[in-house]
């Protein structure tokens, strides 16, 4: 059965299966919430087969985001503007086997976080001693985000922090210390970037940059010479940032490709996620863009000599305009095919967008379909970021979602205000200073997370208050990460002028995993591009190894695989980005393997 006679199957199912089990599959399922006390924890465990507790500050996790800055003529809509910049990433930093966090601030002075995992469940952050804590100094932007990878194929990686403004480029010194290379390296002198990823877009080995921009490169936000800088459209706005591709040339240098390759649109990017959609080999890139249409870029590296090619309308995602906002792909039905989450805005009584989960619907042409309603988690309020992962390790990929824009007095709303300006002719909206006062009025705050269970046969169940997601604050980056390397994913997440969330994920007994480290040789070194199949009781798994995934994140570079009461697994097979298939067969489940290309 192909991929489209099975959704289509599913969305039908009331003809079949009768009213109540077509409900089942149409509307988002919601559970009541649970006190958390140690005597519900139990109950909560055989319902739902996990359980979250936040324990940030219990881990030597103490950090407050701060907004980036800017000019004082904005400072009327200042919650709206700066409503961006809290950022975390994974990343084993020290090759020590256990997972790291660089956690990013945007004020001007105020300094990022790497906290080094003490393998005791605490953390200490090293940011200072490893040289990459200063990176808010004033004159050189706010750090938006970073993305990590090892672009000279050293064996540690390296990282890029992004920024509204200049980006910088930090080599790994194995592990000790980090040297800024950026003057170097050939990076643009400045980016308002919303995104940024690592992919090897030629497929020569090395790790090559794409980093997309906002706002205009020419716009300073800190110092404006003239408040024409918002969208021109709240649905067709072409005025934003410029994509930059830079091609890793192999010597510790980058050379602007961005042209030629044909990435050429200015969008207002927020996020992007690179992944071989079209399954050709050849990595592909698909941006979120907020103020319009999505964008999916087909790499027909070797077809047409490295060109990307925009086929968002014709792959029937690109038709209708919306706010988008995150980027990740999972295989949620665990038919070896990615689907793409993109969230946006819903409010009730408001403006209800709904989130998107891309699902291709064919196997002999690339075709989308948006299943977000049909599977149960199209409304997560003004969504933000979001990631796929086995978080009760039962087989079955589920979805993590925060939310909440400007959190300012509950009792207010900003809406109505927000309507208008956004209706506006294109010469009204696109001027600051026609944008009407906050004064200190909410719009999409104070907002409960989402978390949906995935069923396994085409439906998610939200529980996130039920299993202990209680937190409100404005959710912005999230990354899913097995930070006690005991085959469970935790959950950190950076709030906009809030704190770190680390939340222990406790999973029900009985249930198995399996995780992959993977490093390339003839492949690139971080092995991102790489696609790793699971085969076990009778289901099969994808999972491709990504740099950035969400919004402003990046998870473990680990794959994680849950396999619910199997304690076998067949057979696993790795297709490497070099284009060689490795088979490794009866794998040893709840362990993690760390498999070298070729070996």
């Amino acid at each position: 059965m192909d991929m489209k006679r099975l959704i289509l199957g599913l969305a039908f199912a009331g003809i079949l299966l009768g009213p109540s089990v077509y409900s089942r599959l149409t509307k988002p399922k919601i559970v009541d919430s649970i006190e958390e006390s140690n005597s519900k924890q139990s109950e909560v465990l055989d319902r739902y087969g996990l359980w979250f507790k936040e324990s940030g500050k219990q881990s030597g996790i103490e950090y407050r985001h701060t907004p980036p800055s800017v000019d004082q003529r904005l400072a009327h809509i200042e919650p709206q503007i700066a409503s961006m910049g809290a950022a975390v990433s994974v990343v084993d930093f020290d090759r020590d086997g256990w997972n790291d966090l660089y956690v990013s601030n945007s004020s001007p002075g105020s300094l990022n976080r790497l906290y080094r995992n003490q393998q005791d469940g605490t953390f200490q952050d090293v940011a200072a001693e490893m040289g990459l804590a200063d990176l808010n100094v004033p004159g050189t932007g706010a750090c938006m985000g970073s993305i990590w990878a090892d672009y000279d194929n050293d064996g540690f990686e390296d990282v890029c922090i992004y920024k509204w403004g200049r980006p910088e480029l930090y080599h790994n010194d194995q592990g000790k210390r980090f040297t800024r290379v950026t003057d170097s390296a050939g990076l643009p002198d400045w980016v308002n970037a919303g995104c940024a990823t690592w992919f090897d877009y030629d497929s020569d080995g090395f790790v090559d940059l794409f980093i997309a921009g906002y706002w205009p490169e020419d716009v300073r936000l800190e110092s404006l010479e003239h408040t024409r800088i918002m969208p021109e459209s709240f649905e067709y706005a072409g005025n934003g940032g410029r994509n930059w591709l830079l091609r890793n040339t192999g010597n510790a240098s980058f050379v602007d490709v961005t042209e030629e390759a044909g990435v050429t649109s200015t969008m207002w990017t927020l996020a992007v996620v690179a992944a071989d959609f079209n399954e050709d080999g050849a990595t592909d890139l698909f941006l979120a863009n907020d103020y319009g249409v999505s964008e999916l870029y087909l790499n027909e590296a070797y077809a047409k000599g490295h060109r990307l090619r925009e086929v968002g309308k014709e792959a029937g995602i690109g038709n209708a305009p919306k706010s988008g906002m995150n980027a990740a792909v999972g295989d949620v039905l665990n038919q070896g095919k990615l689907a793409i989450y993109e969230t946006n805005i819903s409010e009730e009584g408001v403006l209800i967008q709904g989130n998107n989960l891309w699902f291709p619907m064919q196997d002999t042409k690339l075709e989308f379909q948006n299943m977000a309603s049909v599977m149960g988690v199209e409304l997560g309020g003004w969504s933000f970021g979001a990631q796929f992962g086995d978080l009760n390790n039962d087989g079955n990929l589920d979805l993590y979602l925060t939310n909440g824009y400007v959190s300012g007095d509950p009792a207010t709303t900003y809406w109505y205000d927000f309507s208008e300006i956004t209706g506006g002719h294109s010469q009204i909206i696109s001027d600051a200073k026609n944008w009407p006062e906050m004064k200190g009025r909410s719009l999409s705050g104070h907002q409960h997370k989402r978390v949906w269970l995935n069923d396994g046969i085409g439906g998610f169940t939200e529980v996130g208050q039920a299993i202990g997601i209680t937190d409100t604050f404005d959710g912005r980056a999230i990354v899913l990460a097995d930070l006690q390397n005991r085959g469970s994913l935790d959950v950190v997440v950076a709030n906009q002028s809030g704190p770190l969330l680390l939340y222990r994920n406790q999973i029900q007994s009985g249930k198995h995993w399996i995780e992959f480290e993977l490093e390339g040789t003839e492949s690139n070194r971080s092995a991102i591009g790489a696609r790793v199949s699971v085969y076990w009781n009778g289901q099969r798994q994808l999972q491709e190894l990504v740099a950035a995934s969400g919004y402003a994140a990046q998870n473990q570079r680990r794959l994680h695989f849950g396999l619910g009461p199997a304690d076998v697994v067949k057979k696993v097979s790795i297709l490497w980005p070099s284009g060689h298939e490795q088979i490794i067969n009866g794998p040893a489940v709840d362990t993690i393997h760390h498999i070298r290309e070729g070996s």
